[in-house]
């Protein structure tokens, strides 16, 4: 059979399907406006002169990033603070994760070992924590630091203490999932054995999925030193307070070097994870 040639639009043989085309537009925006208009957006005042200037003399000194030597040593110190801070918090959740990790990891269960089911008690136990880490995660870094910030006061306990919760549900939730995921023949002999689960994990799951847990865990790291950054435009200390006083205050010039700064520690971050991931894989 012959191909039959397409027929080129024109207004002699228009679109076939233009009516249905225009329709789904139609309908779409019809669906959309009453969203836009409950979100209040209204992009002409972006064109109101006033907004204009402001947002003129916010980028000319935008483009000239603050740079004197006093300056630059207080970003030194609230950078430092800000990797501190997602430091600190990302180890207590660590401690939050690891226990909890143990107890929901199906693999490690020893009642799975000769029945092949777990217990009734060690499964409630299980779906206990789960719900645990469901809830510490359901709720936002910024939420948590939001209500400690009203609790502390400002600084930078609140930060900690926000990652410590919501990273601590993330940690034992991926964490079990990588184990169950992972070769789990090393760690079933171990406990087959009369080995402890500790042990177990320690010994038969952790070195095959080893690489795959550093590398998840350093990216919650870069995650953490990204949520302290936002963390202080609630008060909660480092390098966000600082920009967000900058910011509110219209100096471009601060916000910019500040900017700056953020981006280098999220490529130090990154860097720290590739290497790591070579040193394991």
């Amino acid at each position: 059979m012959h191909n039959v040639p397409a027929v080129p639009f024109s207004p002699l043989h228009p679109d076939p399907a233009w009516r249905r085309r225009i329709a789904v537009v139609i309908i779409g925006v019809a669906l959309l406006w009453p969203l836009v208009v409950a979100t209040e957006f209204y992009p002409w005042t972006l064109f109101d002169l006033q907004s204009l200037q402001s947002t003129w003399r916010f980028l000319s000194d935008f483009l000239k990033p603050a740079h004197d030597a006093e300056f630059l040593a207080m970003v030194g110190r609230e950078a430092w603070k800000t990797v501190a801070m997602a430091t600190c918090g990302l180890t207590l959740a660590l401690l939050g994760a690891i226990p909890a990790t143990l107890l929901v990891t199906e693999r490690l269960s020893i009642s799975r070992i000769g029945t092949g089911r777990i217990a009734t008690f060690p499964r409630f136990v299980r779906q206990l924590v789960r719900w645990k880490l469901v809830i510490l995660r359901s709720v936002p870094e910024l939420v948590w630091a939001l209500l400690f910030v009203r609790i502390f006061s400002l600084g930078p306990t609140a930060g900690v203490l926000a990652i410590a919760l919501t990273y601590a549900g993330m940690l034992g939730k991926v964490y079990a999932e990588i184990l169950e995921s992972a070769d789990h023949h090393a760690s079933d002999v171990l406990l087959q054995n009369g080995s402890g689960r500790l042990a177990a994990l320690l010994y038969g799951a952790l070195p095959e999925a080893a690489s795959e847990l550093v590398s998840y865990t350093v990216y919650r790291w870069e995650c953490a030193i990204r949520g302290s950054v936002v963390m202080g435009f609630v008060g909660a200390g480092g390098l966000g307070q600082s920009m967000e006083q900058s910011t509110k205050n219209m100096v471009g010039g601060e916000v910019a070097t500040m900017l700056i700064v953020f981006v280098l520690l999220v490529a130090a971050a990154d860097m720290v994870s590739k290497y790591l991931r070579r040193r394991l894989g």
